[in-house]
């Protein structure tokens, strides 16, 4: 097997005395895990950071076997790791891609939806300009594996206006006249959720409620603690830039 592709750093682990193994998200073939050779190296370290972009390529004998990686940096996200919130926002999506997206699976979607979240970050590492395409991120991450949420309509009246709120059993919108009595135990849906464009602070953490919520329960459950750590330290550092 040989693959020559762009791909996204995701994860890396330490391997043996100077190796690492790399878990990458490619644009067509999914996330690629690979094995370099001298990846805890003083030259390879800053390429290997979760959030850069290389050149990479896979060599293996055979489908089963873990595939030789050698990388060259394309684009570095590095100069970032200085910024707290940046860190923290690069941390947490690559973290999460590496965990939940099964190997060898295509999702070209979530590549150019990563490596535009990526790009959002680098160019206001502040949060204002990226702080909502982060939402949109895991929610089209839950989409694509299956557990997407249905805004479309309301799961009580079926009505597609004044859609106002999620329903955290079974994921679907629901409007304030649907709601009734039971508003109280629903989350509140965003209308940037709805109707695109910018949001406030306020919107922006309705939407990581949702998204949170829904991680945590169908994606993550045997990595929960490992994982939403590091969103955590993310709501964290929102936090303290909202206030």
């Amino acid at each position: 097997m040989r693959l020559v592709t762009e791909a996204i750093v995701c994860a890396v682990r330490a391997h043996g005395e100077h190796g690492a193994i790399v878990r990458a998200l490619t644009p067509t073939d999914g996330v690629q895990p690979g094995f370099v050779r001298g990846g805890r190296s003083r030259r390879l370290r800053p390429v290997l950071v979760p959030g850069n972009l290389v050149q990479a390529e896979y060599r293996s004998r055979t489908e089963e076997q873990l595939a030789q990686l050698s990388v060259e940096l394309a684009e570095s996200r590095g100069v970032l790791l200085s910024e707290p919130l940046a860190a923290a926002a690069i941390d947490w999506a690559t973290a999460l891609t590496a965990t939940a997206l099964p190997e060898g699976q295509p999702y070209p979607r979530l590549y150019a939806a990563l490596r535009g979240l990526l790009e959002a970050v680098a160019a206001a590492p502040a949060a204002r300009g990226w702080a909502a395409a982060l939402v949109r991120y895991e929610l089209l991450l839950l989409s694509e594996l299956g557990y997407g949420l249905d805004l479309s309509e309301c799961a009580a009246t079926g009505a597609r206006d004044d859609l106002a709120f999620v329903s955290p059993r079974s994921g679907r919108a629901v409007s304030r006249a649907g709601a009734g009595a039971y508003a109280d135990r629903l989350m509140a849906l965003p209308p940037f959720l709805l109707e695109g464009g910018s949001a406030s602070w306020a919107e922006v953490f309705d939407g990581l409620r949702i998204t949170g919520h829904f991680l945590a329960r169908d994606l993550l459950i045997e990595r929960q603690g490992e994982v939403l750590a590091s969103r955590e330290r993310l709501l964290e550092r929102l936090r303290r830039a909202a206030a």
